[in-house]
């Protein structure tokens, strides 16, 4: 199965809910970190890309119709070039919304230290997390700073990039629209899904304190 959109925005950048309405709107999964969770073995298999050794695309996503968020979106490009036919969208938001929603989340959880008796599996996300950021983002996370400009050189990449006539912006508050007429269907008659808040993420994955 080939990928229908491949996503090129990166975390915290409404790309939970972006894969709710993909799955929704083709009928498929949507890859997402949180595939990562459900599926262990693909901790190995992003760890060596992050070290440069590639899978391939479509045999490793075959189960999927889109894929979007970290890790898939660090390689939106190969992800592209192995689904000509993709739809490439980048979901972003302005970069100090950004920043501080990152910051309070994804990067604020790679800062905390893991308890002795933490799952094995957890420690190899995190290491497989911090060389992919490392290798394909920045590994200043707590840099404002380098992490935004970081950001800022993604996005203009993908827009520099991408496939002509392929790409899509587009950011949460669009809902939608430009979703629906990007990928010829009818908009639901339903509102967009809004989940994975910096609230709900927190709750889900940070340590009290």
């Amino acid at each position: 199965m080939a990928l229908k959109v491949v996503g090129a925005g990166l975390g915290r950048t409404g790309t939970l809910s972006l894969k709710a309405a993909l799955e929704q709107l083709l009928g498929g999964r949507c890859y997402h970190m949180m595939e990562v969770f459900q599926r262990p073995t693909d901790i190995e298999v992003w760890h060596d890309a992050a070290r440069g050794t590639l899978p391939d695309w479509n045999g490793f996503l075959g189960d999927f119709v889109a894929a979007v968020d970290w890790p898939a979106a660090a390689y939106w490009k190969e992800l592209s070039a192995a689904n000509p036919d993709a739809l490439v969208v980048l979901s972003h938001r302005p970069s100090d919304a950004w920043w501080t929603s990152a910051n309070d989340t994804i990067f604020h959880l790679m800062s905390q230290e893991l308890p002795p008796e933490a799952d094995p599996m957890i420690r190899e996300h995190r290491a497989m997390v911090l060389d992919l950021l490392r290798a394909r983002f920045t590994d200043q996370l707590t840099d404002r700073a380098a992490c935004i400009a970081a950001y800022e050189r993604h996005n203009d990449d993908v827009r520099r990039s991408a496939p002509p006539g392929q790409l899509l912006e587009w950011s949460p508050s669009d809902g939608w629209a430009p979703l629906c007429s990007a990928l010829g269907v009818a908009v639901p008659d339903e509102p967009f899904p809004r989940v994975n808040s910096t609230e709900e993420f927190r709750a889900n994955f940070l340590q009290p304190g």
